[in-house]
């Protein structure tokens, strides 16, 4: 067990430092459900303050040499690995994380860091254009910059508090672009201890601020024409809403998913069944790529459910302190309710349980579902907890059609070792990203990620979060 100690308060970070405002917001042990700490949050006025700080800072904030930046976020890379343990911890009490995946999470935050640092001094700054491309244009020449776009206005999820985070401050800081972030209500600590380490460095006053605010008071981060950039990872149905509400700033969203994984029957059922279950079930299934539908061959689908099932009932809901833990709380009881609801209606429609179903006030057990109807909410919809639905398919062309039926788009996995089934996958898969071998769950922290149809709207990714903050602009020079 750690021996951190939660402090009784967090400040908020306005223009870079730390503020006490009138008002707190409680934040509790999502196991225990008790009150561990509170967090500062942020009124009207002092959202406005940040984003006028961040309108002030775009001009230093673009002056900013790559070394600089550069600095900056080698700092953010030392200091959070200095501070492993408490960030390890801080996961584990107002994320509910099992210890290995709040490990797990600390270390991609700083190899974020690691990356948006060794991708600002190697960023693309522009080309020289061939402009005489007719003989009136014949004496001009061309060329391009990248430029930052300005305010950027980040909202983050609570079910990755350091690392979705880390994936829009990092991106933001090597464009050279001041941010306002709004860190998820139920998980506001690890962004604010994200500040702490950012007020160490030399970034301009109003660079930043981080803003735990209630949900009615973040309208100012959507419809604030002072922002030129809104990024927001969360639900399907309030990104689409922050979009329509966005007015002209370019907007950036990660949203949810339903994924599928294809196991066709030359795969090695025992070889992939770890991953299986791992995509499936870590982190209480609360991941937007988490395995939710296993689309599995006519030919093995009976030895893959006997196998998968085996190995879903020995995984038991516990404490997250525990290395062990795999199953750990649901973030809230509201949502592991709602989740529970889906699942007894699924029965209702004719769905069989093969495994859990059982709840436990936020502890729901690893519940694998067998013909489940496609009006089903969860198989409709993102269920973002621990349940997964087997499913049977006869023809690879048929898995494909299953898989592009839903109205996400986030990733897909295939099993399989035929080169053509991969290549096709990749073709006609309605998705933003096709994995082959493994699980959609599946990232590394410099590839493009994001999704197509419901699932969202640009990408993440370091150098491609950097593109989406920047701009190109034109120089034309008559000769």
């Amino acid at each position: 067990m750690s021996t951190f100690t939660f402090p009784n308060q967090y400040p908020l970070y306005l223009a870079n430092r730390p503020v006490i405002s009138n008002e707190w917001l409680d934040v509790t042990d999502k196991f225990s459900l008790k009150k561990v700490t509170q967090v500062a949050l942020a009124d009207n006025t002092i959202i406005n303050q940040a984003i006028d700080a961040a309108v002030k800072a775009e001009k230093p904030m673009a002056q900013l040499k790559a070394f600089q930046k550069q600095a900056i976020l080698l700092h953010c890379v030392r200091r959070f690995t200095e501070r492993f343990d408490e960030l390890t911890e801080v996961l584990v009490v107002e994320g509910g994380k099992s210890l290995t995946s709040a490990k797990a999470e600390v270390l991609r935050l700083i190899s974020t860091f690691q990356l948006a640092a060794d991708a600002v001094t190697q960023l693309d700054k522009g080309a020289v254009m061939p402009l005489d491309v007719t003989e009136t244009a014949g004496r001009y020449r061309g060329m391009t910059q990248r430029v930052p776009v300005g305010a950027v206005s980040l909202i983050s999820p609570f079910n990755f508090p350091l690392n979705l985070t880390a994936h829009k401050i990092a991106p933001a800081i090597a464009a050279g672009c001041p941010f306002v972030l709004k860190p998820a209500s139920l998980t506001p600590v690890s962004a604010l201890i994200m500040a702490e380490v950012l007020a160490e460095t030399d970034l301009p006053i109003g660079a930043f601020s981080i803003l735990p605010c209630h949900r009615e008071g973040a309208d100012l981060f959507v419809t604030d024409d002072r922002f030129k950039l809104l990024s927001f990872t969360g639900s399907d149905k309030v990104g689409w809403d922050m979009k329509a509400r966005a007015g002209r700033k370019k907007v950036v969203l990660e949203l949810g998913g339903n994924a599928a994984v294809i196991v066709e029957p030359d795969t090695d059922i025992d070889a992939a069944l770890d991953r299986l279950i791992t995509g499936a079930f870590i982190q209480s299934g609360q991941v937007c790529i988490s395995v939710q539908r296993i689309l599995a061959h006519q030919d093995i689908y009976d030895e893959l459910k006997t196998k998968f099932v085996a190995r879903a009932k020995l995984l038991t809901p516990a404490d997250p302190h525990f290395a062990s833990t795999v199953i750990g709380p649901m973030i809230k009881e509201k949502e592991a309710e709602r989740l529970k609801g889906w699942i007894d209606d699924a029965v209702q429609q004719g769905a069989s349980v093969l495994a859990g179903g059982h709840l436990n006030g936020v502890l729901l057990e690893a519940t694998v579902l067998e013909n489940v109807p496609d009006s089903a909410d969860v198989y409709q919809n993102e269920a973002f907890g621990p349940v997964v639905i087997l499913e049977k398919y006869s023809s690879f062309e048929e898995a494909l059609e299953l898989v592009n039926q839903s109205r996400f788009g986030l990733q897909a996995g295939l099993y399989t070792q035929n080169l053509n089934k991969m290549l096709k996958a990749w073709d006609e898969l309605h998705v933003g990203g096709v994995i082959i071998n493994d699980v959609p769950t599946f990232r590394v922290d410099n590839m493009p990620y994001g999704g197509v149809k419901d699932s969202g709207l640009g990408r993440e990714g370091i150098r491609f979060a950097i593109a989406d903050m920047t701009e190109e602009r034109v120089l034309v020079i008559k000769q």
